[in-house]
Parts: structure tokens; sequence; C-alpha cells
């Protein structure tokens, strides 16, 4: 990549510097545990309805749903309130809480599931109030993903936490939802494990090379002192995004060392896609290492860069690659660093150059 001499000429040697260290290294290796997950291992969200107190007149106006949520919680706990003929609680004298909100509670099972006793994280949005600033989650019961069915996950309460305060409406309740009960994530059924491949690197031609890579365990030893078919892997891609493993029968009461074994085994002829994340929100960009761009001319307000190979070009030059003519996008976004160009800016050119079809990688933009 080379500046143009009338314009910054005073930054070359520091860019040189810069391209000289940014050489380009070997991918690192991948292996299946890299690129897929297990069917099973998902994540799971279960939720609830809740009560927020403590609010500072942010809370809601004359929502009639929260007045009979919070009567009837005062009943639970003993408080005196007033009945009408058939028992039920007046919700009259309820109607003028400002400082009380209805609220809708969820929370994340991690993939591997979750014990009783656990602490998680759980998000509260509001569903009429302004504001949940500075307030209180009163306990609300957590249900699965299928709200009909009344059993009871875990626990949710304490205070409310507002990361962002462009959105004061939805909170955090860190540690705030204990578990009752023990989720377990299975692995296996009828003695199979079945890889679910990465959805960016989903193709046919993918799960069959990760089947041959399973299957190349019958040649490696795997079984120990088992024979025959005690110790005989089958694996089969399914489609371009499951690979079906039967266990072997000598593993069979050992599922983890199994899917250990399986996870570790190397891939040598699949490569993590080329990418480009920018968020302009916060400013960040992040660039995959081999990213590769086409010689350019870039004209951007008052700075002009050609990035081109070759002698005398400012470029990550790796001799053993077939695509030595091509410019890196990592270095290009150094040298736009090193002439402290802004991130806005870096952002703008890396878009025009994915518009054009310069840039050889996906653009994604958070």
């Amino acid at each position: 990549m080379r500046i143009k001499p009338s314009i910054f000429a005073c930054f070359s040697a520091l860019l040189l510097c810069g391209v000289l260290l940014n050489a380009a290294c070997a991918d690192g290796q991948l292996r299946i545990g890299d690129i897929c997950r297990l069917k099973g291992q998902e994540e799971n969200t279960i939720q609830g309805i809740g009560i927020v107190v403590g609010l500072r007149g942010t809370g809601d106006d004359s929502l009639a749903p929260t007045t009979r949520a919070l009567a009837r919680m005062m009943q639970l706990m003993g408080s005196n309130i007033s009945t009408d003929a058939q028992g039920l609680p007046q919700i009259d004298e309820l109607k003028d809480t400002g400082n009380v909100a209805l609220v809708m509670v969820t929370a994340r099972i991690p993939p591997a599931g979750a014990q009783q006793g656990d602490q998680l994280n759980c998000t509260v949005s509001a569903i009429s109030a302004k504001s949940l600033q500075g307030g209180n989650l009163m306990i609300a019961y957590m249900l699965g993903p299928r709200a009909d069915v009344d059993r009871i996950y875990a626990l949710a309460q304490g205070p409310v936490t507002v990361p962002d305060s462009a959105t004061p409406t939805t909170g955090m309740v860190y540690g705030g939802c204990k578990m009752e009960t023990t989720i377990k994530n299975g692995f296996t059924d009828d003695d199979k494990i079945t890889l679910i491949l990465d959805k960016d690197l989903a193709s046919f031609s993918t799960t069959v090379d990760i089947a041959d890579a399973v299957n190349g365990l019958n040649q490696s030893g795997l079984s120990g002192n088992l024979t025959g078919s005690e110790a005989l892997v089958i694996a089969k891609a399914v489609d371009q995004l499951h690979v079906e493993v039967t266990i072997p029968r000598g593993y069979r009461d050992f599922p983890v060392q199994f899917v250990s074994l399986v996870e570790q085994i190397e891939l040598t002829n699949i490569k993590k896609p080329k990418r480009v994340v920018l968020n302009e929100k916060d400013g960040v960009i992040i660039i995959g290492e081999d990213v590769l761009i086409n010689p350019v001319v870039i004209s951007h307000k008052n700075l002009s860069i050609e990035a081109r190979p070759g002698q005398g070009g400012f470029v990550g030059f790796d001799p053993d690659s077939p695509e030595t003519q091509r410019p890196r996008l990592k270095n290009l976004v150094d040298a736009l660093n090193s002439l402290k160009v802004p991130t806005t800016d870096v952002i703008a050119i890396i878009r025009n150059l994915d518009r054009n079809g310069d840039l050889y990688g996906e653009v994604i933009i958070d």
C-alpha cells in the first residue's frame, strides 16, 4: 500500500514498519468442535410476568392488569385489602399507584443446561411503564417456553439495573433468577450424536468432509483394546448442516469421552469464512487476517491512497500464497489508522470497497 508522496510523505517509514510487523501468518488449525455444536445442546428461554416496585412515578398509569396483579400479590402476602361480595380484591384502591409496573421477565438457560440453585441474569421489560430505573423486581415465577404448562423452573427477584439510559424501559436483574429445578440438555439419541455445522459454513461438501474425518477415527487407534463392531464409528452427512454419528458400542457408557474425541478431530480442508464486522455505533472494526482487496486507488477527503502489490507496495506478502497479487484489508486499515483517519471514515471506505466488489470477504454491519 503506497501513500502518494505529495500527501503525508512523512508517514511512509511508519507505515512500512507497520507492514513488516503484520506479515501474514499461517491460519490456525480448525477442529470439529470449533465449527459444530451438538444437537440437544441449545439455549432455552424461561419467562414470567412480574411486578417492579419502587419507581419514582414512572410506573404504569392506569393499567388494570397491573393493579389486579398487585392486589393479588398483596393478598397472598397477608396484606389487608378490601374485597367485593365474591371475595375478589377491590382494585380501585390501587388505581393511582404510579410507582409500580407490570413487566415481562425472561432468562436464558445455557446450552449445557442449568443446575438447581444456579443464579442466572434475567431481562425485565416494561409493558406500559415509562422507566424501570431504580425499581425492584418482586418475586416472579419463571415458566418454560410453553406458558400453558404451569411448571415453575425458577424464581426471579432483585434490584433492576438499566444498562442503557436510552432505553429505560428495559433492565437487567443480575444473578436474580434462581433455578428451582435442574434442566439437562441431552446430546445422545438412540446411541447417536448429531453434529450441527455453523450456518455460516453450511455446505454439502463441508458435511461430507466432516463425516470422512470422523470415520477416519477407525484407522487412528481410537478403540484401544476394542475390536470389530464394538469399535466401529459410522458417520454420515445428512444434509448441508447435519452429520449423524453412531457411537461405537465400547463408548456407549462413556458418551462424554467419545464427544471429546470427535470435537478434537482436525479439519485440514476447511477454513473459516473471510469476514469483516463493522459496528458503526461503537466505532469497532474486526477484520479477519486473510481478508483481501483488489489493487485500488482510494481518494477520500484529503487522502489519496494506492493499494497495490509489488516493489514498494505497502502490503502484507505471503510468498506461499497463490493470491500474492492482492493486498490485505488489514494493512490498508493499519495505514489509515497510522494517519489518524477517523474510524467513521475507515468504515465508510470499507463499505465502499465492498459495494464496488473490491473486497474478498463477508461484511457484517452490526
